[in-house]
């Protein structure tokens, strides 16, 4: 299988619909998808609740997540609530 990566940019005011939306493309992506969070610097429960329910659809199709930019108090909630383990993570 063919690595093709996609690059989706998540939006701080809009991460539940941005994770909905790439969630939707996951269809037609094989490989890994990427997924910049540089502008998002806090996560509430309906996000990391949007964010376990994409981790599932990726994992369910074996699509790879990598976050890039995430910001030390997002990775830490990620860790908290056990979701690191689920996505991989690059600056």
């Amino acid at each position: 299988m063919a690595m093709i990566s996609e690059w989706l940019k998540i939006d701080e005011e809009r991460v539940v619909q941005g994770l909905q939306e790439a969630g939707q493309r996951l269809d037609s992506i094989e490989g890994e998808v990427a997924l910049d969070f540089s502008s998002v610097r806090r996560l509430d429960a309906t996000a990391l609740k949007a964010m376990e329910e994409f981790a599932g659809i990726a994992d369910d199709k074996s699509v790879r997540v990598v976050l890039r930019a995430v910001h030390v108090a997002v990775y830490k909630v990620l860790k908290l609530v056990k979701l690191t383990s689920r996505f991989s993570f690059v600056n």
